[in-house]
């Protein structure tokens, strides 16, 4: 019994050590390689471990074999030396996707000018990264289950109900599918990138992260928005870096009339050349309305990107305020009143009659002695008050009006 132990030590020590020099000369190579290429360094980070780990299992594996093949728990310690190099090498496999991600993201840097391309390699990049990590994980885990007698017997089971039971998790897991087949369609399709700058439901932000379920905003007062991918696929959306970056920004005033568009577009030149936020692309003034008492100055300028086309408007408003305020007062925007004098007195009601026969005007009433005569025969006597001005006449009726009655 002691003769076997040793045996199986001897060889579990010899399978380890031959495992060991391997992976000391591999590591040497690289090591060697690394000091003059920066893949090589990354590559160490991202698979290091993983490859130590899996080249003492298989040489402590090769080593115990042959002394333990005839001992009865032979197959137990064969199904955990399996589970245990399954799980290495997909451990392995998802460094070796991480260091082949990083160098692609290295070479596609996007905090460089015109990255657009590189905007949309690094959304596709992080994307198929995620999906092989994904199917890496699955695979592992159905491998290692597969070991058992008892899972195969029910992974043929499945496979032989595998059209309902595809129905039924379609059915169930309709929006997880619906939002990873809208990730992988916004990725591929180009129609979103990392680091686009975006307005989704009124906000605006850039596209900080896309996953296979989910889009992440960060807004620009530092706020995190996520939503789901179907909503890029569902609703409309402003993608203001879509081809370029580069936009185009308006400034209105609503000035007087007595407002110079000339001087204040020989101001806006100036103003323009003090700032680095400009461009140099486009530089409009123009008199878009003049309607309701106002002249509507617009001023169209350019810049690189949205956050800077943002400050340049905010610059050239106070600017242009500022100018306004000190060189031409007049142009301020103002409201006009226009205030007419009255007569001092009020006609009174002969001076209204007198100025009706003056100008040939009378009534049925009024304004002649035949319609005067008319009047006295519906007074039937009464005294007749006239008002001139302030003072009030009384009118004796006539003897023919006393008579009458």
């Amino acid at each position: 019994m002691l003769e076997d132990w040793f045996g199986f030590g001897v060889a579990a020590g010899v399978g380890l050590g031959v495992a060991v020099l391997v992976a000391l000369a591999v590591e040497t190579v690289m090591r060697l390689i690394a000091k003059r290429t920066a893949w090589a360094r990354s590559l160490m980070v991202h698979a290091r471990r993983p490859f130590w780990m899996l080249s003492i299992l298989l040489g402590l594996w090769i080593g115990v074999r042959a002394p333990l093949q005839g001992i009865d728990w032979w197959a137990a310690v064969m199904r955990i030396f399996t589970i245990a190099v399954i799980a290495t090498l997909a451990w392995l496999l998802i460094g070796f996707v991480r260091f082949l991600a990083d160098l692609a993201l290295e070479h596609n840097r996007i905090d460089v000018p015109d990255n657009r391309l590189a905007r949309r390699l690094r959304t596709q990049t992080l994307i198929v990264k995620r999906l092989a990590i994904a199917l890496i994980v699955v695979i592992a885990v159905g491998a290692s289950l597969f070991t058992f007698d008892e899972v195969r017997a029910l992974g043929a089971s499945v496979l032989a109900s595998a059209g309902i039971a595809s129905i039924v998790a379609g059915l169930a897991a309709q929006s997880v599918l619906g939002n990873m087949f809208a990730g992988i369609q916004l990725v591929f399709s180009d129609a979103l990138r990392v680091d686009d700058v975006i307005v989704a439901q009124g906000e605006w932000g850039r596209v900080g992260e896309i996953t296979l379920s989910y889009v992440v905003l960060d807004l620009w007062d530092d706020r995190r928005l996520v939503l789901p991918c179907t909503y890029f696929t569902t609703t409309p959306y402003e993608n203001w870096t879509r081809q370029g970056s580069e936009l185009l920004g308006s400034v209105e005033f609503d000035l007087d009339w007595r407002v110079s568009p000339q001087r204040m577009r020989e101001h806006l030149e100036q103003v323009l050349t003090e700032t680095p936020l400009y461009d140099g692309r486009a530089s409009v003034l123009q008199v878009t309305e003049a309607t309701q008492g106002y002249v509507r100055v617009r001023i169209l300028v350019t810049a690189h990107d949205a956050p800077t086309l943002y400050d340049l408007r905010c610059f050239v408003r106070e600017a242009m305020v500022l100018w306004i305020q000190s060189v031409m007062p007049d142009a301020a925007p103002a409201q006009r009143v226009l205030v007419t004098e009255q007569a001092a007195g009020r006609p009174g009601r002969r001076g209204a009659r007198q100025a009706a026969e003056q100008a040939g005007e009378s009534g049925l009433f009024t304004g002649s002695a035949s319609a005067e005569e008319r009047a006295s025969q519906f007074t039937h006597g009464t005294p007749r008050e006239t008002r001139g001005g302030d003072d009030a006449v009384v009118e004796p009726a006539t003897d023919e009006a006393a008579a009458r009655t």
